[in-house]
């Protein structure tokens, strides 16, 4: 795991025999990282999710021109906020959940769209999956699912009974579920969730 600003590494899969699924593996040498609480701001526990911070010789010093853009990520202790939501176990090895501006607002709770698209691609019929929120006067957004499959009697009923068996209430698809040819990816095979957003907000009626 890592990002640009971390020149780019910040955990790595050292030992393939103790390797977790779905973890980044363990910390650099001589790298530091925390997982502060969304709400209070404090330091998070093994197993709590939160923001993940990263200080280390590897941390930029700041983008180039753009103080603002800086300031808003880098602390003066060295610190960087990654943007990234995450999680450590009680062996230090690191969990990354999403990215926290991509994270579905409902009714005060918060869904990690990869946690379900994960879930849906653990379906035999799902060949690819993209989740995304959208807006909903009462509940705030909405989870709604763009599914490649490889059986055309996959129903939407059927995708809700699986899905609805393995989540939280609050995490259900109720902004809907479509079924897509493909879904957009970036040069490096990045789903690109914000492109699939933009064109749902694109096809809304225009307001008077």
């Amino acid at each position: 795991y890592g990002l640009t600003e971390c020149s780019p590494v910040v955990c790595l899969q050292v030992n393939k025999t103790t390797q977790k699924s779905g973890s980044c593996g363990n910390v650099l040498p001589n790298t530091e990282v925390k997982i502060i609480d969304l709400v209070s701001g404090n330091n998070c526990g093994p197993n709590e999710k939160g923001e993940v911070w990263v200080r280390g010789p590897q941390v930029m010093k700041g983008y180039l021109n753009n103080p603002q853009a800086t300031d808003e990520c880098l602390m003066k202790d060295g610190w960087l906020r990654t943007g990234d939501l995450g999680y450590y176990d009680h062996d230090n090895t690191i969990f990354i959940v999403d990215r926290l501006k991509e994270l579905i607002k409902f009714k005060g709770f918060q869904v990690a769209p990869a946690e379900l698209e994960d879930i849906l691609l653990g379906h035999p019929n799902v060949d690819d999956s993209c989740v995304i929120g959208i807006p909903d006067k009462i509940s705030g957004e909405l989870p709604r699912a763009y599914l490649v499959i490889n059986d055309s009697s996959l129903s939407e009923e059927d995708v809700h009974n699986y899905v609805n068996e393995r989540i939280a209430d609050y995490k259900r698809l109720r902004g809907g579920i479509v079924f897509v040819s493909k879904l957009p990816k970036s040069p490096t095979g990045k789903l690109l969730r914000r492109v699939v957003k933009e064109e749902y907000l694109n096809s809304l009626p225009s307001q008077p």
